[in-house]
């Protein structure tokens, strides 16, 4: 009978965000994931063959766990008017912690760099937004509030400006009100 495993999938992927938090994506090795994980190298290979695919589990669960935090949110919702937004909304009540900061920068920086890990990002961005059309009252506005919404996460995010918890929730119940408008067109202006 062969011995016990002392750590599963999960705490190494727990020691990959630190590693990344900490070193970023591009510093990410299967020595420092084991390291940080208090494992040998080989522990790692076994559920992960590779630095992308330790990279790739990361990232997915990161999209796991936020599009679940946002499930249970608009859960319930279930009879309100613009549910996606607004589960979007409430569950960005609270910044980010700023180690999940670190990690989310690196992060980010890794899925600019790469194509399949973008593609991801991408296909979860498109459901969201769909969802965000299906359940609004008026979905032009509802894209309007995401995109605000992601605006001032994307800002603090990636640490280029911390809103004020006040000023904070003001943005946010702004951008409530604005997934209620029916927004009009105006023509661009002209440039020489």
């Amino acid at each position: 009978m062969g011995r016990k495993r002392t750590i599963d999938q999960q705490g190494i992927l727990d020691a990959a965000e630190r590693v990344v938090a900490r070193d970023g994506a591009a510093n990410l090795s299967l020595e420092r994931v084991a390291t940080e994980a208090g494992i040998s190298k080989a522990s790692v290979l076994y559920d992960f063959k590779t630095k992308q695919a330790v990279l790739e589990a990361v990232v997915e669960r990161a999209f796991a766990r936020d599009n679940a935090m946002h499930s249970q949110i608009e859960a319930g919702l279930e009879s309100q008017e613009n549910q996606t937004i607004t589960g979007r909304v409430l569950g960005a009540k609270a910044p980010i912690s700023d180690p999940f900061r670190n990690a989310a920068l690196n992060l980010s920086a890794a899925l600019v760099l790469n194509k399949p890990l973008r593609a991801k990002m991408q296909a979860n961005q498109a459901k969201v937004i769909e969802n965000v059309h299906r359940t609004a009252s008026s979905p032009r506005g509802a894209q309007l509030a995401y995109l605000a919404l992601e605006g001032l996460k994307l800002l603090e995010n990636l640490d280029f400006h911390r809103f004020d918890i006040e000023e904070r929730h003001r943005i946010l119940r702004e951008v409530l009100w604005l997934a209620d408008v029916e927004p009009q067109e105006r023509p661009l202006p002209e440039t020489d």
